[in-house]
């Protein structure tokens, strides 16, 4: 995912590295068990893509900091979703709340929250955007917590993902560009990258004999659940699973994978031709989108 912005990631890492060393003492052992060393870091990615979509040139310090803002929203979310999910392990690692306690957790994300809002302090656009990525975050959150076990249907989750993810990536947009032009390529992008990793999970479920993972559990309507519920049967077992209604629920899951994995090229394809009609420069978030889509592989 890093393809051509190594050196901006290397940066945003030493950025990240120093504003861990700076914090507070009683803070500093989290924040760097939670930040340094296993994101992804896709959505700075994002950032750095699509500032350079626009501008023709390489980010610059302040597309740093922005993108270690975006950064620290997303560790929030995190941090949020790991209690939610009574989650012990993240890729490997135990979770915050896990391994500091619950309450040192919740503060810490405030702790995140506040410094989030002063890396972009001087520029009202940044502030703004943090703004409306929070409270878009806040309500997506509890939309999809409203709306489990409703056997809804894919124009539902697609405005679940949108909000959700969706709102994520339209910020990485805006921030990278600083304006609006790119934010449906980033609101594109960001269902494509939720709708891949609703499929990821299926698929990972299914791998280890499942059944037991969180978004099956919680009746969290992801995209192949939106699919597998058409069927009457499959979308009673949806409403009110048991041990072995949530096994039918992930065999009919695995075998809505196909028609999701179409639904995802279409998205894709929507988000490739949005770069095309708006960007200066195309090529780099079309290979954006391409290595998102390979995601659910």
């Amino acid at each position: 995912m890093a393809e051509g912005f190594e050196q901006e990631l290397a940066q945003l890492r030493e950025f990240l590295q120093e504003w861990t060393r700076g914090s507070s003492a009683e803070l500093r052992p989290l924040l760097e068990w939670q930040f340094l060393g296993r994101s992804k870091y896709f959505r700075p990615v994002t950032v750095f893509a699509c500032h350079t979509a626009m501008s023709l040139g390489p980010p610059d310090a302040s597309t740093i900091r922005a993108a270690a803002a975006v950064e620290m929203v997303h560790n929030v979310s995190l941090v949020v979703d790991d209690i939610l999910d009574r989650s012990r392990y993240r890729r490997g690692v135990l979770t915050l709340h896990c391994r500091f306690g619950m309450l040192p957790a919740l503060m810490g994300s405030g702790y995140i929250t506040a410094d989030a809002y002063q890396l972009v302090d001087h520029n009202p656009f940044a502030i703004r955007r943090i703004a409306e990525l929070f409270r878009r975050l806040a309500a997506a959150e509890v939309l999809q917590w409203r709306l489990r076990r409703q056997p809804l249907g894919v124009e539902d989750w697609r405005t679940i993902a949108g909000e959700d993810t969706g709102s994520m990536f339209e910020a990485c947009a805006c921030l990278g560009t600083g304006d609006e032009k790119l934010r449906r390529f980033g609101h594109l992008l960001g269902m494509l990258y939720h709708g891949c990793d609703d499929v990821g999970d299926v698929k990972g479920a299914v791998a280890l004999g499942g059944g037991g993972e969180e978004d099956v559990r919680d009746g969290i309507l992801t995209l192949p659940a939106a699919i597998a519920i058409q069927d009457p049967e499959t979308a009673l077992q949806f409403r009110n699973p048991t041990p072995a209604g949530l096994q039918h629920l992930l065999r009919k899951m695995e075998e809505a994978l196909p028609a999701a994995e179409r639904y995802l090229d279409l998205i894709a394809a929507e988000a490739e031709a949005e770069a095309e009609r708006v960007a200066e420069a195309p090529e780099v978030l079309i290979r954006l989108v391409r290595n998102t889509r390979r995601l659910s592989a």
